[in-house]
């Protein structure tokens, strides 16, 4: 008998609701990790890579967020859940578009339903305005923890733009980690 977690993931990978499905996509990425993580990080939509292997954050980015995750956390990947506002790959990496993220958002809800996250990580502006309902921009948001559900909500950059800003946005990705890891001791949880 499956999950609804196993469930969900099965609808999410035959899921035709936007135009995306047509647009060139090899899969779709639901998301990878650990489904009962108290640590959920969401960030904005699969890229070229993700796209070929069906897993998020697997490029540079993904380097780079599993560098920070160690670094800063002590965990590796499999210690926490990662997924994205949208399942598939928007054609030539660009930015996700309203009717996209819509048709994509019952599938980041439920998840999110069924993980029960303490903490959420948003990783970029389209996860952080769509989690919170908000257009500010994440440079504003980020450096702040904010009620979310049953926990908080911690905006922070996405990798991609650290990897392009250099140091300062580095740092500040550095701390909103820390900031996370302290909301979670905050709760009585240590990931390591």
């Amino acid at each position: 008998m499956p999950t609804a977690f196993e469930t969900l993931r099965h609808e999410a990978l035959s899921c035709t609701a936007c135009k995306l499905a047509g647009l060139g996509r090899t899969q779709v990425v639901f998301g990878m990790g650990d489904p009962e993580a108290p640590l959920m990080f969401v960030g904005e939509g699969p890229g070229a890579e993700e796209d070929r292997q069906g897993l998020p954050f697997v490029g540079r980015s993904g380097k780079l967020l599993d560098q920070l995750l160690e670094e800063e956390l002590g965990v590796t990947r499999d210690r926490v859940y990662i997924a994205n506002v949208v399942k598939c790959r928007p054609p030539g990496n660009r930015d996700p578009q309203p009717d996209e993220i819509a048709a994509c958002r019952p599938y980041l809800e439920r998840q999110i339903d069924l993980i029960r996250p303490q903490v959420v990580v948003t990783l970029g502006k389209f996860a952080a305005q769509l989690l919170l309902d908000t257009t500010e921009g994440v440079t504003r948001l980020r450096g702040r923890a904010f009620p979310f559900r049953d926990g908080v909500l911690i905006p922070t950059l996405h990798p991609a733009y650290a990897l392009r800003g250099g140091g300062t946005p580095l740092a500040q990705m550095r701390a909103d980690l820390v900031r996370a890891k302290q909301a979670l001791a905050e709760r009585g949880i240590v990931l390591s």
